[in-house]
């Protein structure tokens, strides 16, 4: 099978930021039939939505992977748990956040999986990532 290019971004606000995203981008190079091809540079933003909540640090990786796009978003959700993630609040602090922007050309539209991500409109500094990494893929 050939590998597709996935887009995953990485957040945190909780703990150890930087430790967080090295191993969300340790977690996902170990995924079978995954490689991480790249990463864009790390940058701090402020918060998205209602609740009050400190920074996050984000950062977006290219995957070439094997598994399918629910296979992939299973697997980003155990990362999560494994981190330490809990569920509480929507829009709230995380330890760890990980979501599909983009995944080749598809589009994905499953209870639980939009793909390209819905919000990557209204997330400039996704837009930044994605551009800086596109150039590994053409």
């Amino acid at each position: 099978m050939t590998p597709e290019w996935a887009f995953v971004a990485l957040g945190s606000n909780i703990g150890d930021r930087n430790a967080s995203l090295e191993l969300a981008r340790e977690r996902l190079a170990a995924l079978p039939g995954t490689t991480v091809v790249a990463a864009s540079a790390i940058e701090e933003t402020d918060p998205l939505g209602p609740v009050p909540q400190g920074a996050y640090l984000n950062q977006m990786v290219l995957l070439g992977t094997e598994l399918a796009p629910r296979e992939l978003l299973d697997a980003c959700l155990r990362i999560e748990s494994e981190a330490g993630r809990e569920r509480r609040v929507r829009w709230g602090p995380r330890v760890l956040d990980l979501d599909i922007v983009r995944y080749g050309d598809r589009e994905v539209r499953e209870p639980g999986l939009t793909i390209p991500h819905p919000e990557l409109p209204n997330r400039p500094f996704w837009r930044r990532e994605l551009a800086e990494l596109e150039s590994y893929v053409e």
